[in-house]
């Protein structure tokens, strides 16, 4: 049996290329005691992976050169020297961009494929997943009747963010880039209004598309991109308002240059809080948000929107997707 793997081959400046990966394909790995051999059978690309290429310190030591690009993943159990895994279990973890994981057992969890496909499981019901409900009810403590603003509306973790804000009797205004994405957020996901940021480019032109829709300020905004569309919002701030800083995607090819809110003062006017998290602080209550995720699925008023992609060897051209709004919805690969 072979596998064939991504590996970092150099650090990237600016947007990842081919020539940032090597793609080998090696032998198998032999799992060792308490490890446990997966086959993967898809891969979530997320825009966090890109943060993950520079040197420095962050949330997460970054990949090594030479090693395979971190990833999350979903899988069937080819071999278990772990006594909680037998052949044939259905699981998700950090499986990496690769054909075959050798990981350890206790860093598995089971999926359940009669309840979601494993594109869902790195989905709705995964990271981004758990990324847009804590974000949304524990840091931005959203509460129905709010007016909660979403940008990257149409991704992951944004869509899911506004569905779950719509759920919870908030009313939601997502941005996003496109006619065909705002569509996709109104129609689809239920925003009550979506502003296409490529229609109105420049901070002035897309606060006053904003404001048109937010009469009584934003009481959360829910942050995946940075740059101007975070001044743009911080303007319009209620009293009281909470801003969830969750990710800067316009800013993650040139992080020696990302630019902060030049209008953070209006923090302390509205006498607001800006806070960021990282998902992984909450492990212990992922099953908690899973739980009413998957009423949300049963009853329609969530719906899962998967890109998925096929081949390990597409790699190099799918993750750039992410950075230039190329995708609708969860990107997912599938070896």
């Amino acid at each position: 049996m072979r596998n064939l793997t991504v590996r970092l081959a150099r650090r990237p400046t600016g947007m990842p290329g081919p020539e940032t990966w090597s793609i080998a394909d090696e032998p198998a790995p032999e799992p060792a005691e308490g490890e446990v051999l997966v086959e993967v059978k898809a891969i979530s690309l997320d825009p966090a992976m890109r943060g993950w290429l520079n040197e420095g310190k962050s949330y997460i030591p970054p990949v090594g050169i030479g090693e395979v690009m971190r990833a999350s993943g979903a899988g069937v159990v080819l071999h278990s020297r772990d006594p909680r895994w037998q052949p044939g279990d259905t699981v998700m973890g950090g499986l990496g961009v690769q054909r075959l994981a050798c990981v350890r057992g206790q860093d598995l969890e089971a999926i359940d494929l009669a309840i979601a496909p494993f594109e869902r499981w790195l989905g709705v019901l995964g990271i981004p997943g758990m990324t847009a409900w804590f974000g949304l009810f524990e840091v931005g403590a959203a509460k129905e009747g709010e007016t909660v603003v979403v940008s990257s509306a149409a991704g992951a973790v944004g869509g899911l963010v506004v569905q779950l804000a719509k759920r919870h009797g908030c009313r939601v205004v997502g941005i996003a880039g496109g006619p065909q994405k705002c569509r996709l957020v109104t129609e689809t996901f239920g925003a009550d209004a979506c502003i296409d940021y490529r229609a109105h480019a420049g901070l002035g032109p897309l606060r006053q598309a904003l404001a048109a829709e937010v009469p009584g300020g934003v009481h959360v905004y829910f942050d995946n991109v940075g740059g101007e569309i975070l001044e743009a919002v911080m303007s319009l701030l209620a009293r009281r308002a909470r801003v969830v800083i969750c990710g800067a995607i316009s800013g993650y090819n040139d992080f020696a240059n990302i630019r902060g809110p030049r209008n953070y003062l209006n923090l302390l006017i509205q006498r607001a809080r800006m806070e960021g998290f990282v998902v992984f602080d909450y492990a212990a209550r992922y099953g908690e948000a899973r739980a009413e995720i998957v009423k949300g699925l049963a009853d329609g008023s969530i719906t899962a929107r998967e890109d998925v992609r096929d081949g390990l060897d597409s790699f190099p051209d799918v993750l750039p997707l992410l950075y230039t709004g190329g995708n609708f919805g969860k990107l997912v690969l599938r070896p």
